[in-house]
Formats: C-alpha cells, structure tokens, sequence
C-alpha cells in the first residue's frame, strides 16, 4: 500500500527526480514533455510529430547569470552573457569553416561535463532537457548545426548525431 503522504499523480503521468536540482518533476510518458507542478489530468498522447529518441553533442559557454555559473574547467565563472556570446560565436566560426570540429572545441572548452565525452549528451527523448535546448535540438536534421541556444544553463551550440 502506498505511503498516504504520497500524492496522487493522474494516469500517465510519472513523478521523477531531477539529478540537476534534486527536486521532483512530473513526466508525460507518452509525449516525454516534464513540468515541475503536479499535473491536474491524465497525460495526453504523444502526437505522431519527428522522432521519438535523437542524440546530440554540444558545446556550453556559461557566464556569470547562468544556473549553475562554475565547470571542470573553472569554479567561478565571472564573463557577461555578452562575452560568452562572443566566445561561442568565435567556436561556432571555426566549426563552420571547417578549422575545428565541435568535439573537439567541446572536449577541450565547453564548461558541461559532457566535456569528457567531446561534447556528446547521448540518446534523449523530449521532455529531459531544457525546453529552448530541446526545441533546437528536435529541430535539426542529423548532422546539423545549431546557431546559439540560449537556456537557463548558459549558450550551446548543438550538433545533432543521431
């Protein structure tokens, strides 16, 4: 049976713990769209809209208003939103003029820990990551860049892979 201080959650709907914030959220498992608030009605279906699952690499520069404004590459980030947009449009000229790849330029200089990984964030489906990263990233076609995508975490340059 289950705890009574356990909130009901509607049909279709799974209540989940964010690895990022350590607070819950609440899964559509059908569209795989999350919201923080406790859903009030069962989860609509999935429209038939692009693909399901797609996998990504990219690259993160984060200045001083970022969500979490420190990296493996340095604990206090202190540049303006401002100067991190110059820094990654400087990355995004060299990836499109062929003088550097975005895993490498990742692997070497993105403040994500997918660093390690040259930048690669795996096979995802809709609703995980931050909805303008997740809007950008669903609409490109395999081996597309993205230009820069502003989100709560800094500014991304996302190349699709799968």
């Amino acid at each position: 049976m289950a705890d009574s201080t356990e909130e009901a959650v509607p049909a279709g709907w799974e209540k989940r713990l964010s690895r990022s914030t350590g607070m819950h959220y609440y899964l559509n498992v059908h569209t795989k769209e999350s919201q923080w608030d406790l859903p009030t009605a069962p989860a609509e279906a999935a429209s038939s809209q692009g693909p399901s699952q797609i996998q990504c690499s990219h690259l993160l520069v984060k200045h001083s208003k970022s969500r979490r404004p420190s990296s493996w590459r340095q604990e206090n980030i202190t540049r303006s939103k401002e100067e991190a947009q110059k820094v990654l449009e400087g990355y995004l000229k060299q990836i499109q003029s062929g003088d550097a790849s975005l895993p490498d330029l990742a692997q070497k200089f993105s403040d994500c820990s997918s660093a390690k990984r040259a930048g690669d964030l795996g096979v995802f489906g809709r609703g995980v990551m931050q909805k303008a990263f997740e809007e950008a990233a669903f609409a490109l076609k395999v081996g597309e860049l993205s230009g820069i995508v502003d989100t709560d975490s800094g500014l991304h340059v996302i190349l699709r892979t799968l």
